[in-house]
Formats: structure tokens, C-alpha cells, sequence
């Protein structure tokens, strides 16, 4: 009678379901940078066909013309999406780089609220979101690994 007994084992019997890289936080981070950089893309088109729907104010610090400010956008935008495709693939060089660059889209649209407030502070918000979300998936990482 053969027996499977001595035969050795390939993986745990009860894998661990939770993978850092990942995570559901990391996830949502690459998601919401997805969605954050598609929205800058958009702002930065509008704003380079000097669409009628910003308005501009006299007298501001950090004056740029709005087809300056599009390609600002436009271009921090491409690369967001970029940075949140490759998150999703689990990189730890692309979550530093997704902080950095989330950081630079947040200060880029809180310099673009006087063109369009509502649409700016919404991007600014979910950028700092992206933020936290991706140090808190390191963070738990960094738990989860001491604990095995």
C-alpha cells in the first residue's frame, strides 16, 4: 500500500490571505491614484483649450497662464496613473514614488484653487488620502513580517 505520509510539503497548510504588496489599502491607494490622475488629466485639457470653466483672479501669488497650468496638470497626471499602474504591481520603489508624487499633485492643486475651488480641493483631498494610504500598507507590512 503506497503512502503519501513521508512526502514533503511545498506550502503551509493554512496559507496567510493577507499579502502586503497587495493589500487592501495599497489597492485602494493605486485606485485612487488611477482615478486622481485621470481627473488631472482631464483639468489639464480643459485648462490647455482655455475652456470657459475656470476662472481666473487678478493678483495671485503663483500666477501661471492657464494653458501653463494645464500642461502642469496634464503631464503631473500622466504620471500619477502611471505610478498608481505600477503600485498595483507591488513595488516597493512605486509606493515611494506614488508618496512623492501624489504629494506634488496635492500642492499643485492647492496652488490651482482660485481656478477651479470645488474641483481642487476634491483632488487635494484624495491625494492625501493616496498618501496615507500607501504609508499605512507599508506600515502594516512592516508589522505583518516581525510577527512571522
Amino acid at each position: 500500500m503506497a503512502s503519501n505520509a513521508t512526502a514533503p510539503k511545498t506550502g503551509k497548510a493554512d496559507p496567510d490571505p493577507w499579502y502586503g504588496p497587495t493589500s487592501g489599502t495599497t489597492v485602494l491607494a493605486a485606485a485612487l491614484m488611477i482615478f486622481g490622475g485621470v481627473m488631472a488629466i482631464l483639468e489639464g485639457i480643459a485648462a490647455i483649450a482655455k475652456d470657459d470653466l475656470f476662472v481666473t483672479t487678478r493678483h495671485y501669488v503663483f500666477q501661471f497662464s492657464l494653458s501653463g497650468w494645464g500642461w502642469v496638470h496634464l503631464i503631473l497626471g500622466i504620471v500619477i496613473v502611471l505610478a498608481g499602474c505600477a503600485v498595483l504591481t507591488g513595488a516597493l520603489w512605486a509606493r515611494y514614488f506614488g508618496v512623492v508624487v501624489a504629494g506634488l499633485g496635492a500642492i499643485a492643486n492647492f496652488l490651482w484653487v482660485p481656478y477651479y475651488p470645488l474641483w481642487a480641493m476634491t483632488l487635494v483631498a484624495v491625494n492625501i488620502f493616496i498618501i496615507w494610504a500607501l504609508c499605512t500598507g507599508q506600515h502594516r507590512e512592516a508589522h505583518k513580517g516581525s510577527a512571522a
